[in-house]
């Protein structure tokens, strides 16, 4: 599977199709608590460029996050680890800027954010925790990029897929993607199945029965 059709299905399957395919496969990847920051945010999928911001040290996080967007590579979305802090701002106006221009698919941030009317009006994809008011100068500090982070628990590397609606975020590693997508498409047509039968007047339950939906995704490892 090419990298457009990876990134083409990962948009086309929702993150509870992804997640679903991820209970098949016996796979951790779906942190809690995240949501769209605007309202009528696009979906963003893509591979991780990971950022790791610290609540204190010397390297400024306004920089460093320049220099991991500066770094990722067109169509990445950030992930962005500021362990869920909902005091300090993680992300910006700029930063969405520079990031929509490096053309960037958007970015996930387990923290808090400000500027997402900026955002709204660049129809740049954000995710996370909340929104804030107040500036990141002097309130954090930049822990490095491309490493290993965590987002809610779970952590992301540095080229990991990530997948994020208005139903939450998925990440899974890449080595992973073509069992994962192959078990997201059974997921998917099996519910699709399972609509039309109901459409058709057969009773609901015994349409979900029929297609044996308690079960895991079949031809899938647990």
């Amino acid at each position: 599977m090419s990298e457009g059709e990876m990134i083409r299905w990962l948009m086309e399957f929702s993150t509870c199709n992804l997640s679903d395919a991820l209970d098949a496969l016996g796979l951790s990847g779906t942190p809690r608590g995240f949501q769209p920051l605007w309202a009528g945010c696009s979906k963003a999928a893509g591979r991780a460029m990971t950022i790791h911001l610290l609540p204190e040290g010397s390297d400024s996080a306004v920089e460093g996050t320049l220099r991991a967007i500066m770094a990722a590579e067109p169509g990445d979305v950030l992930v962005i680890d500021n362990g869920g802090r909902l005091d300090v701002n993680s992300f910006g106006g700029i930063a969405a800027f520079t990031s929509q221009r490096r053309g960037l698919a958007g970015v996930v941030i387990d923290g808090v954010t400000r500027d997402l009317e900026e955002m709204r009006e660049m129809i740049f994809p954000a995710y996370g925790k909340g929104a804030i008011q107040q500036s990141i100068r002097g309130r954090c500090a930049f822990g490095g990029f491309g490493g290993e982070v965590r987002l809610g628990g779970v952590l992301v590397r540095r080229g990991d897929y990530v997948a994020a609606d208005e139903n939450g975020v998925v990440v899974f590693p890449a080595e992973r993607a073509p069992e994962v997508m192959e078990s997201a498409r059974r997921c998917f047509e099996r519910e699709e199945r399972i609509k039309r039968w109901i459409g058709a007047g057969v009773d609901p339950v015994e349409a979900h029965q029929r297609a044996e939906y308690e079960r895991p995704d079949e031809g899938t490892e647990r």
